[in-house]
């Protein structure tokens, strides 16, 4: 009398739940990486051991040799105002952030902070934390 089983045991190994979790995991990194934005320009911030938290919209740096970034894209101070006033077009709270290298003269600064107080913008100084 020969018995059969009913039932087999699959020994296979099956994948999908393991591609479930691979796709997640990119999902994530990528998702992630989209978040961070890096500042592409050699800049040496003052340092501060205030932090204030902000969300600005766009960034405007300041290199050593006076020239201006929107971004990473770099504009003349002449253009600087009418670029700035495009980014914040129908903005709720304008906010921008500055990020000047520490030997650019206060003088720049302060025409960039002019600017701020004419369009009614915030304006946030860019710093790194003291050590």
């Amino acid at each position: 009398m020969a018995l059969k089983r009913s039932v087999k045991i699959d020994s296979g190994f099956s994948m999908s739940a393991m591609s479930d979790i691979v796709f997640q995991v990119l999902l994530f990194f990528m998702i992630s990486s989209t978040l961070v934005s890096p500042n592409a320009l050699p800049l040496q911030l003052p340092r501060s051991n205030s932090q204030v938290k902000g969300k600005p919209i766009t960034t405007i740096s300041i290199t050593k040799e006076l020239t201006y970034y929107v971004e990473s894209t770099p504009v003349l101070f002449s253009n600087l105002e009418v670029v700035l006033q495009q980014k914040m077009v129908n903005e709720p709270e304008p906010t921008f952030a500055l990020h000047a290298d520490k030997t650019v003269p206060i003088e720049e600064v302060v025409k960039v902070m002019n600017i701020a107080r004419n369009n009614r913008y915030k304006l946030i100084l860019a710093t790194s934390p003291e050590q």
